[in-house]
């Protein structure tokens, strides 16, 4: 599959790291998931592109990602999110491998369905697992939430690696409304046996503070509406049919091999 990065993409305007999150952060946010075609994505951003701006740094516009999600055992942060748990987490590592930086971070919901991030500088070599300093990152980010934990989770003592996955990302803003979006191609998610599963779409996913912005209502006027996708959970259900897919079950029928 190819990348959104095409002659399309290398006519908006660039915008930098800093300036981005000085328009649109958003660390407490409403996201909203299209699953796309590339063919979609270029006409979006043509017909979008006066508004827009790409982030770029060093003069790249589209970035590899690693990923690596932490559960119980049991896969209960899984379930969390397979039966609608209104107040839930999920917990990772973030490598942006392209500067080799690495991210802990702590994903909730709260009670009105936001998703609020927590996020600390991680070393490279412990991508892959939970040091000391990390589970108690973790364990002060799910204390000053709103999530209902055991005691197990709030310690973090029952996490450990279940998946990773790996795709490219381009980063949009639009500047006048302060919303941002990521555009991710070449999704594939690793079990920690080995086995794989692929994407074969694009996942524009639109960041707002509140009401939709542009790019949600130019997919809504293209008849693209919201999907359920999560990288973490739809890749799980995929290797490990044993666990529930439910709201994700149309996702991986389509889209996932």
């Amino acid at each position: 599959m190819s990348t959104p990065v095409s002659g399309t993409v290398d006519a908006l305007e660039p915008i930098s790291l800093a300036d981005l999150d000085a328009i649109a952060a958003l660390q407490v946010r409403n996201d909203r998931k299209y699953v796309v075609n590339d063919t979609i994505v270029d006409l979006m951003l043509c017909e979008l592109a006066g508004g827009l701006q790409i982030l770029q740094i060093d003069g790249l516009r589209a970035f590899n990602y690693r990923s690596v999600y932490f559960d119980t055992s049991n896969f209960d942060l899984h379930h969390a999110a397979a039966g609608g748990r209104r107040r839930r987490f999920k917990v990772r590592t973030r490598t942006y491998e392209d500067s080799a930086k690495v991210m802990l971070e702590v994903k909730t919901k709260d009670g009105r369905g936001r998703t609020v991030k927590e996020r600390l500088d991680y070393d490279i070599d412990n991508s892959s697992h939970l040091t000391p300093e990390g589970r108690r990152f973790v364990q002060m980010a799910l204390a000053s939430s709103d999530v209902p934990v055991t005691n197990e989770l709030l310690n973090a003592a029952g996490l450990h690696p279940v998946l990773t996955t790996a795709y490219r990302r381009s980063t949009i803003v639009h500047g006048t409304s302060g919303t941002r979006a990521t555009i991710d191609s070449a999704l594939v998610c690793t079990a920690t046996d080995g086995r794989s599963t692929s994407l074969d779409a694009v996942i524009v996913e639109s960041k707002s503070l509140t009401a939709a912005g542009p790019i949600d209502r130019w997919m809504w006027a293209h008849g693209h509406r919201p999907v359920k996708i999560s990288k973490c959970s739809t890749g799980l259900a995929a290797l490990y049919p044993e666990l529930p897919s439910n709201k994700w079950r149309r996702t991986l029928d389509r889209h996932f091999s």
